[in-house]
């Protein structure tokens, strides 16, 4: 006679399906991952400026992106207030 058995799901594959399944059918309101809060901007730009600010940003020890959010967030700072 064959016999067959069914695998039994290791306790942690339980408990991280069932976690799983907790979070998808929670009724609680899910926050919104950082990555959902970004908008994708795009902006044209001359070449040899963009080499300049890429120069400048990574004097500064920063890459394109994030120089361009620290100039922005500079910018803001400068014009807000007035």
């Amino acid at each position: 006679m064959i016999r067959i058995s069914s695998p039994t799901p290791d306790t942690s594959d339980q408990s991280s399906v069932a976690s799983k399944a907790r979070s998808v059918f929670s009724d609680k309101p899910k926050l919104p991952s950082k990555k959902d809060k970004m908008i994708l901007t795009t902006f044209s730009i001359e070449p040899e400026f963009k080499d300049e600010l890429n120069d400048l940003f990574n004097s500064m020890g920063l890459r394109w992106a994030s120089g361009i959010r620290f100039a922005l967030k500079e910018f803001q700072k400068k014009y807000q207030g007035e």
